[in-house]
């Protein structure tokens, strides 16, 4: 049974799973789905085609899937799947996709999006992410697993992040960033690898060790940089944390690929 403060204004045609807390003057549209053990703290608005994930947490003048910040939008059914366990900080706002771009905005589970970030539509981001304060995402970008967002960073359409990879405060990052990346500046540039980030998730010494021989052997001088890709490939190809990389640089990309500055 939900637990609704009598201020809170739910739609009765709004799915509210089993031990829901939704706090004084909320706002919960009739399209909107909370799973089981959701808690929305006060002055939180769900709109749209919205779904939060089991135990997600959304706390105070949170917007979540208001209507997408795009020119064409003409008010078409499109979708916000935000997955379980998130915890969606003051501020956040996270809009559903649009007609042309897919539909659909995804969000991943077990992430942190503090302060005033911002998951714009037709994003898809991963599980196990941080958005520190005001991190923004532009429409279309695609966040992996496990990236951590600096504040104030701000993501272009269509980019690419990486899974494990740092994008460091107040970047402004117009290019794709190879996963386990680390990027800063304005504009954004390849400053190395996540070491920090992989030795906090666990990843074995040599793994990182082969991450790190990979890159210098991508980023040097010698060679074009489609030869050095093929020559990673075939030294690393038992290694399925350096052919992450490679696959990424081989995916199609509607944008550049993040590089050293030198």
């Amino acid at each position: 049974m939900a637990d609704v403060h009598p201020t809170a204004i739910v739609d009765p045609a709004a799915s509210i799973g089993a031990n829901v807390v939704i706090g004084p003057y909320c706002v919960v549209g009739p399209n909107a789905a909370l799973a089981d053990d959701v808690k929305l703290h006060s002055h939180v608005v769900i709109e749209g085609h919205t779904t939060l994930g089991e135990g997600t947490e959304v706390f105070p003048f949170a917007s979540l899937g208001g209507p997408p910040q795009h020119l064409h939008y003409r008010g078409e059914d499109t979708k916000l799947e935000i997955g379980a366990r998130n915890v969606i900080r003051e501020h956040v706002t996270m809009n559903p996709g649009t007609a042309g771009g897919g539909g659909v905005t995804r969000i991943g589970d077990d992430g942190l999006f503090m302060v005033g970030s911002h998951v714009a539509h037709d994003c898809s981001v991963g599980d196990h992410v941080v958005f520190a304060n005001n991190a923004t995402l532009g429409g279309h970008v695609t966040v992996e697993d496990y990236v951590f967002m600096g504040g104030l960073c701000a993501i272009h359409q269509h980019c690419r992040i990486g899974a494990y990879a740092f994008v460091g405060g107040m970047a402004a990052v117009p290019s794709d960033v190879i996963p386990y990346g680390s990027v800063k500046g304005n504009h954004a540039h390849l400053a190395g690898l996540n070491v920090v980030g992989m030795k906090r998730r666990g990843l074995p010494r040599q793994v990182i060790h082969d991450l790190r021989a990979a890159y210098r052997l991508l980023f040097a001088e010698e060679g074009t940089f489609q030869e050095r890709i093929s020559d990673v490939a075939h030294l690393f190809s038992n290694r399925p944390e350096v052919m992450r990389i490679v696959n990424f640089i081989r995916a199609p990309s509607g944008r550049p690929l993040c590089l050293p500055r030198d």
